[in-house]
This record gives C-alpha cells, structure tokens and sequence, in this order.
C-alpha cells in the first residue's frame, strides 16, 4: 500500500500497533494533517491494509508486519526499511499487551513475555533505528506508556514495570542525544476505549477476552489521537492524557501515604 516514491518530499512517521485502537486512531488523524507519510506495523496486516486504505486518501501509506516479541522480525522489519529507502522522522512506539492478574498468582512466564514485548522489543527496534535517524539530521521518539509508568496499580505489577523501564530508557536517551536531535515524549494514558483489556494477559497467560468496566468508559481513543498531537505540536516532553484517573500523578507526588490507600481499594478495572 502506497510507496516511498509516491512522495519523496514528506517526512516518514512509524507507527507500532496501528492495527487498532490508539494505533489506528493516531494513524487517520496523523494522515488527514498530510504532513508525513505513513509506515504502519504490526502484527496483523489483514486490520493495517484495511486502515492503510483510509489513511492512503490523504498520504502515502505503507503496510508492514512486526512482531515485537520476536527479535528477528525486529531484525527484518529494520531491514524492510532499509532497503525501501525509507527515512523515519518520527517514531511512535504504541504497541505492546497489558495485564489482568495479581502478583501471586502471575507466572514468571507471564512476567517475561510482557517485557519481552513492551520493553525490549521496544528498546531493540529504538537501537536498530536510531542510527539511520541521526545520521539524517535527527528525529523524534513519541512512547506511548501508561499512567501505570507513574505509579504502580493492583493486577497490573508486570506491565507498570515494563511502563516505568520505558520511563527510565527513554528519559536517558534524551539525555544522551536530545543535543544530537533527538527528541523523545513520554505519553501516559489513562483509561481510553481500546481493546487492551480483551487482549491483557491472566496470570496463566491466557487473554482476559473481555473489556473492563472502567475501559469501557474511558476517552474516546480518537479524542485521545488529537490531543496527543496538539501536545507534540507544544513541544511537550511528557503528558498524562485520559480523565480524572490522571490526578493520581499528582496525588502519589505530593500525597503518596493517601495516594497508597486510595489505589489499593480503587476500583482499576
């Protein structure tokens, strides 16, 4: 679906988990604005050919497979690009899988696949594209996280680690190169209407199958798309999007002893 020769003058955007959700919804808005091409990854490229039809009305468009949980597909994928010529201005680090399940009762097993996917697979597609991004002149990383990367939440120990490791890469890598070019925003969502409870792992690793009550009454996914493109068009470096569920930010940093007896007894799913 489209090409890079179709419009050499546009800067390119990647986009991770574009096949739904966030993913998608960043992608239409991104594609109506006409400002970058499009390159949209994930793992199923029956949903992204179906998105890449829409988005292809106002940008060049390409489809492209990754696996996040497979090192050689985040291998093959860099390569893809490599030999298509393409050069990425901005990458937009959406993909990755949640967690449904206490501590006791979550495998290790568990525990490893969500950072294999959310955090490593995240930092070896980073390290795989970086060089090509300076040598272009510079770009910019927008990773998308949780408000779980600012504190931690019941039935969410394994995926709030993998949250706050991204925190933890991705403010050094600022720090590192933001002189170089390198520009890097920190997302945090809170509750927005996506599929990412249906698909959150038990502690058996098995799909939750269905949507929390409290995703079901989340932000409007698209509503969340545009405001985060309003935050990067300010020069944002880091922002909570998502209700009133954002107020546990501030309440953990200047309440934290209330703040820890509200979360334990909220109601998170």
């Amino acid at each position: 679906m489209g090409s890079p020769s179709s419009d050499s003058s546009r800067p390119w955007v990647l986009i991770t988990g574009a096949s739904s959700g966030i993913g998608e919804c960043l992608a239409i808005e991104w594609a109506e604005r006409g400002t970058h091409a499009l390159v949209l990854a994930a793992r199923n490229v029956e949903r992204l050919n179906r998105i890449a039809e829409t988005c292809a009305a106002w940008t060049p468009t390409r489809v492209m497979s990754l696996d996040l949980e497979s090192p050689a597909s985040i291998d093959r994928f860099a390569e893809g690009l490599t030999a298509s010529v393409i050069r990425l201005s901005v990458v937009v680090h959406n993909a990755g899988i949640s967690q449904r399940s206490r501590v006791l009762d979550t495998g290790l097993s568990v525990v490893r696949r969500i950072m294999e996917i959310n955090y490593f697979g995240t930092v070896q597609l980073t390290q795989r594209l970086l060089p090509g991004m300076i040598e272009s002149g510079g770009g910019e990383f927008i990773v998308i996280t949780s408000l779980v990367g600012k504190f931690g939440s019941p039935l969410r120990s394994a995926y709030s680690a993998s949250k706050h490791a991204l925190h933890g890469f991705f403010d050094s890598l600022r720090a590192e190169l933001g002189g170089r070019g390198i520009r890097v925003m920190m997302v945090c969502p809170g509750f927005i209407r996506t599929e990412i409870s249906i698909n959150a792992l038990t502690g058996s690793g098995d799909r939750q199958g269905s949507m929390d009550e409290a995703q079901a009454r989340g932000m409007d996914p698209a509503v969340f798309a545009r405001r985060l493109l309003r935050a990067r068009d300010s020069g944002r470096e880091e922002v909570c999007i998502g209700g009133r569920e954002v107020l546990g930010v501030w309440l953990k940093r200047w309440f934290p002893r209330v703040f820890s007896k509200i979360i334990s007894r909220a109601k998170v799913t």
